[in-house]
């Protein structure tokens, strides 16, 4: 999206928001080549950030340059953290969907360099009615055979979809942003209590969790631990100290206002 002012290259929004599309087969490919020990299932075997790329060198190469570039990326930039708490200043993490959230970044410079105001927002679990993650899981929790997903330790950072448009305006409208910013909810979750939320709102019980060998069968060892069994405790620091009022901070209410 761009204007005289400002530009948005949602590039990395498919990833959180809900595979995008052919991930699930790539990830398994490259699942494929690693135990057969071919070479690219390194660095060069991932896909680039084309879009990234061809974004920021626009906006640096314009005659007509925007106040504001604002790149989408991910919170899968910190890898599986555990229990950590991640800020916009902690270390990226190891892994595949790590190494693509730092090249859309790194792909991003080309216009900081030029002088723009340049923002990487780190993108949480989308949550919204038309699509993505939460209408994946809707169906089984409705027939009554949701429940945590693997051990449902890991934390999910998430998000309501209204608060990444709101905090897209904010982040153009804030010139004190730049750099990384995270975009998720203040209160993230374990999952196994954040399936216990869904089941609740939709008046439902939670009794059938899905172990992690089914997970890495259905969508391949690596789509499985790092988009559902990686563990992501984000904090939205910079969005709150640039004083950023989520409309939902709690999840229930972000469910309650979706369903």
């Amino acid at each position: 999206m761009e204007s005289s002012d400002s530009a948005v290259s949602s590039e990395g929004f498919g990833v959180r928001c809900g595979s995008p599309p052919g991930w699930g087969e790539h990830c398994r490919a490259l699942d494929r080549r690693k135990e057969k020990g071919d070479p690219r299932e390194s660095h060069t075997g991932n896909p680039k950030p084309g879009g990234g790329v061809g974004a920021g060198r626009d906006q640096a190469q314009g005659e007509t340059k925007p106040a504001v570039f604002v790149c989408a990326s991910a919170v899968g930039f910190y890898g599986n953290r555990g229990d950590e708490l991640l800020r916009e200043e902690s270390p990226g993490g190891q892994g595949f969907l790590s190494e693509v959230c730092r090249e859309w970044e790194d792909a991003s410079r080309i216009a900081a360099e030029a002088g723009i105001r340049t923002v990487n927002i780190r993108i949480g679990l989308v949550l919204s009615a038309k699509g993505g993650a939460l209408r994946s899981m809707l169906t089984p929790f409705k027939l009554g055979l949701g429940g945590r997903i693997g051990s449902g330790q890991q934390w999910w950072s998430w998000i309501h979809v209204d608060d990444i448009v709101r905090g897209i305006h904010h982040v153009i409208r804030t010139e004190s942003l730049s750099g990384p910013v995270n975009l998720v909810a203040p209160n993230p979750l374990r999952n196994a209590e954040f399936t216990k939320v869904l089941a609740s709102v939709l008046g439902r019980p939670a009794f059938f969790p899905v172990p992690e060998f089914a997970l890495r069968l259905a969508f391949g060892e690596m789509a499985a631990d790092e988009l559902l069994l990686a563990s992501q405790r984000v904090e939205p620091g910079k969005l709150t100290a640039s004083g950023y009022t989520f409309r939902f901070r709690e999840l229930r209410a972000a469910l309650e206002n979706l369903m």
